[in-house]
């Protein structure tokens, strides 16, 4: 259980840091309020299309009497909406990630570089990093499809499935949350996906510690955009315990006292 614990202490201590690191802060926020934007768009076009979207869906419905025409339509324009709100809060993350990549990973160097000793780098192009950034958060995401799938029809199941299923559920969410903000750091150190969830398992209760309390604020859009860049900041400290625990720092303590201004001027683009 102290685990729970010390993952939380990683969310916290990454949050500290970029408070610590202002223009950090800034250039973090960067990526998710252009995620937000482009979202917000998106669902207020599917707002305004759900209703003609179902219309064309349903020619059978149009000589329908009413009520039964009206009550079809306008229940099937609510799924329709809320399927897109879902697949929003499921992807938003995975879609900031990708669109930040460079601002992310400059971040995420930067705190390395904060903490002492080596700050690897990946090497490779940045085309190369977007594609293996976007390759694997469709894995991520498939997998999520799985598990989602599964415990949608365990939430049938009386009384388990409306308690332990949810709980359940926010766990899976929050593990491969945690899976994704880590990757940034976890790629420039050569590792794989495969190799990164061998690792993530053997400290499963870290993992959710970090991600879990992380799930349950990122279900409101907004406050994602403002928790991302210490989200990232955090994932990077706990990538370097699960990396090397013996040269880890006790996640407890302020990250730094370095002041804002001796941080060098954020990197949008990195090698």
């Amino acid at each position: 259980m102290s685990d729970l614990g010390a993952g939380f202490g990683y969310l916290m201590k990454g949050q500290r840091w970029v408070a610590q690191h202002g223009r950090w802060f800034g250039f973090g926020l960067l990526p998710g309020l252009v995620t937000l934007v482009v979202y917000a768009g998106a669902l207020i076009g599917l707002g305004y299309g759900a209703d003609d979207f179902v219309g064309w869906a349903t020619p059978f419905a149009d000589d329908w009497s009413s009520p039964w025409q009206g009550i079809l339509r306008t229940g099937l324009t609510a799924l329709v909406f809320v399927f897109g709100l879902f697949l929003a809060v499921i992807t938003f993350t995975a879609v900031t990630l990708l669109v930040g990549q460079p601002f992310y990973e400059s971040l995420s160097e930067e705190v390395d570089r904060s903490e002492g000793g080596d700050v690897p780098e990946s090497g490779l192009p940045l085309w190369r990093e977007l594609w293996i950034s976007a390759r694997d958060s469709l894995r991520i995401l498939l997998r999520v499809a799985l598990y989602g799938i599964i415990l949608f029809a365990c939430g049938f199941i009386p009384v388990i499935g409306q308690t332990v299923v949810p709980a359940i559920g926010f766990c899976v969410s929050g593990y491969f949350l945690a899976e994704e903000l880590t990757a940034v750091a976890l790629q420039r150190r050569g590792m794989v996906l495969k190799d990164r969830l061998v690792l993530l398992r053997g400290r499963r209760m870290l993992v959710l510690g970090f991600g879990v309390p992380l799930t349950l604020a990122f279900l409101v859009p907004v406050v994602a955009v403002f928790l991302m860049p210490g989200a990232v900041a955090g994932a990077t400290l706990l990538a370097r315990d699960l990396v090397d625990p013996d040269a880890a720092q006790d996640p407890g303590p302020g990250p730094g006292t370095a002041d804002s201004g001796d941080a060098p001027a954020p990197r949008a683009w990195s090698a």
